[in-house]
């Protein structure tokens, strides 16, 4: 990964190396770990790195540790880890709604006027759960979960709601949203 050129991060990671190198720094207070006498901890980078392999490619858990010279558990704790970390140090601080007036004006340069925000919903397959699985079956019949989300007028996320089963209308997963309840 050292000797990439920003086109094989892209490629790879989906994001520049900079890019990365960055959400290093910002995840690593809730993911900096010790070693110990038994092994040293797998590094920061290396985790991070992990992860967002596995989140951008379709490649197994046993590829990806191929990957990466780590065990198939050993992604799936790493990846619970940093999907974690992501949810509680930058959710709130990267996803959040912005200047309604801004947005708006941003719209109507597009053609969009009192347009405050695009939103919509998108199915992520999913293998069928072991419990209910029938409640996660969408539409198109396959098992999902439903990610809504809201972009402004430069295509940027301000609101995420995931984890609504397939089966869910997208009314429903708006009415029960966090932006729903800040809109009224």
């Amino acid at each position: 990964m050292e000797i990439w050129d920003d086109q094989d991060w892209l490629r790879n990671f989906r994001m520049r190396k900079t890019t990365f190198q960055e959400l290093c720094t910002w995840l690593a207070p809730a993911l900096q770990r010790q070693d110990t006498h038994l092994r040293p901890a797998i590094p920061l980078e290396k985790r991070v790195a992990i992860a967002l392999w596995k989140l951008a490619t379709p490649d197994s858990y046993r590829s990806v540790g191929h990957q990466f010279g780590v065990g198939r558990s050993t992604v799936g704790a790493v990846l619970m880890e940093v999907v974690r970390a992501i949810n509680s140090e930058l959710l709130n601080r990267l996803i959040c709604l912005p200047d309604l007036d801004s947005v708006m004006a941003g719209f109507a340069a597009l053609g969009f006027p009192n347009c405050g925000g695009a939103l919509d919903g998108t199915h992520i397959a999913i293998r069928a759960p072991p419990h209910r699985a029938a409640q996660f079956i969408n539409r198109k019949g396959y098992f999902s979960m439903v990610l809504q989300a809201l972009v402004d007028h430069r295509g940027q996320f301000s609101d995420i709601c995931v984890g609504w089963s397939g089966r869910a209308h997208d009314a429903r997963i708006f009415r029960n949203s966090y932006l729903s309840r800040r809109l009224q």
